[in-house]
């Protein structure tokens, strides 16, 4: 009985091709939350795959709904003492829609196809296949020591691509359910393909739409260009006012006053970096004096989303009624989410810009969060992923992205620790989604590391901070 054994039984899964045929079953199960069509589908996923998996290794479970939710939750727990802490594990069973025809030849988003070094599929990393890594990793640590060392309770939710409906509401009124230590779990990118990472929270997240509505209907461009009001222009103009050329941020509520001492530490070892399938990065663009890192994973982004206005794809000569655009802002530690769209319409009306209507594309907004990078719990799972990989994880205080990691922070009140299996140019949301198959390997062997560590009793205090 030993912390290398169950190592080794996490990675014997991965060689026998376990983990491969179950990711193959799961994937096959289009859960796409967006599609109403799919809610069957749904239930299917927890009912038929997760709560059998979970049961079998000894959780007691339970299926949750919330009238505000686009698909079930399953709850799981495992009680071996109630003196023992309790770790929270977290993963979403629905995926973004399929897109099946933008997929590459040869590749379908329902089937797990291995291509060189790579497994294609919806949801290979987004987020079937990181529940499913950790999962096996917990039964690696049961088949070697008998029990976990620890209690754990588990939820998985449906709706996770459509912004967690329902999450927020079923956390508050569950809290005792729920209750727990620590959050544990995986979603997201690693920094790179190469280097273990634990994240700490995530940027949060607003999506509006900026539009115009001049008249009713366009109007020939040489009868009335020059006398009517272009809205296209008057957009773009509008936008303009929000950031500057190169991208930085002019509405002051929207930007934090400065990034922390712990944070600059933290990513000081950070290099951005996609990868040979990543992007080139713009030097110019954002905050002047801020690293790539401190820009992704310490500021705020704007972007402009899509925008149109007339007719694309058959322009004809008139000067068009409207313009619309979706827009989003990333926003850390720091912002008020309830006070960006205000913020903004301040702005407008300061600039002349009173004929722009702002209006939320969706009623959740992600709120941002961060544990602190120096809390002894991070350096506790940081040196635990070590031991296993020989290689020095990075700290990210928290996501680019974003997740509902607030609900687990600041309702649960629990740390929140994330341990991402995939990497930057893994394509999620997009044709072609894949996970490196090293990754897989190595992930599951993390995993059971830091599960065993867990057991073992000599983890830092679960006081809260």
């Amino acid at each position: 009985m030993s912390r290398e054994t169950a190592i080794a039984k996490a990675e014997a899964y991965f060689e026998s091709g376990g983990l491969k045929a179950d990711l193959a079953r799961l994937i096959a199960m289009p859960t796409e939350s967006q599609n109403p069509d799919r809610a069957e589908v749904l239930t299917a996923y927890i009912e038929s795959e997760m709560r059998p998996l979970l049961e079998s290794l000894g959780f007691t479970c339970k299926t949750l709904h919330h009238p505000k939710a686009k698909g079930p939750f399953l709850f799981a727990e495992r009680i071996e003492d109630p003196s023992l802490p309790t770790i929270f594990g977290y993963g979403h069973g629905d995926v973004i829609r399929g897109l099946d025809k933008d997929w590459n030849e040869g590749l379908s988003p329902w089937t797990l196809t291995e291509v060189g070094d790579r497994w294609y599929g919806r949801g290979v990393v987004d987020n079937k296949g990181q529940h499913v890594i950790n999962i096996a990793a917990l039964k690696a640590v049961l088949q070697t020591r008998g029990k976990l060392g620890f209690n754990a309770k588990y939820l998985i939710e449906m709706g996770e691509e459509m912004g967690s409906p329902g999450l927020r509401e079923l956390c508050e009124e569950q809290k005792e359910l729920l209750k727990s230590d620590v959050l544990i779990a995986s979603d997201g990118p690693r920094l790179n393909a190469e280097r273990p990472t634990i994240f700490l929270g995530s940027r949060g997240g607003v999506t509006f739409d900026l539009s115009i509505n001049a008249r009713d209907g366009g109007h020939h461009s040489g009868n009335w260009g020059g006398i009517l009001s272009d809205p296209a222009i008057q957009l773009a103009h509008a936008i303009a006012s929000i950031a500057s050329p190169t991208g930085q941020i002019r509405i002051h509520e929207w930007v934090p006053k400065e990034v922390p001492a712990s944070v600059r530490r933290a990513l000081a070892d950070c290099e951005v970096d996609g990868g040979p399938d990543g992007p080139t990065i713009d030097p110019e663009w954002g905050e002047p004096g801020l690293t790539p890192a401190e820009q992704v994973f310490g500021w705020c982004s704007f972007d402009v989303l899509a925008m149109k206005s007339g007719n694309p794809e058959t322009p004809v000569n008139a000067v068009p009624a409207s313009a619309w655009a979706r827009c989003q802002l990333r926003f850390v530690v720091g912002i008020d989410p309830y006070e960006v769209l205000p913020a903004l319409r301040r702005h407008l009306d300061r600039h002349g810009f009173t004929m722009v209507e702002v209006a939320k594309s969706r009623d959740e907004i992600f709120h941002a969060t961060r544990l602190d990078p120096e809390d002894p719990w991070v350096h506790w799972a940081v040196n635990s992923l070590a031991k296993t990989t020989g290689k020095k994880p990075a700290i990210l205080p928290n996501l680019g992205g974003s997740l509902p990691n607030d609900i687990f922070s600041e309702i649960l009140e629990l740390r929140t620790i994330w341990v991402p299996h995939s990497y930057p140019g893994c394509s999620q949301h997009a044709p072609n989604e894949h996970m490196p198959i090293a990754i897989a390997r190595e992930a599951l062997g993390m995993m059971a590391g830091l599960y065993w560590d867990l057991g073992t009793g000599d983890i830092p205090s679960v006081a809260k901070a």
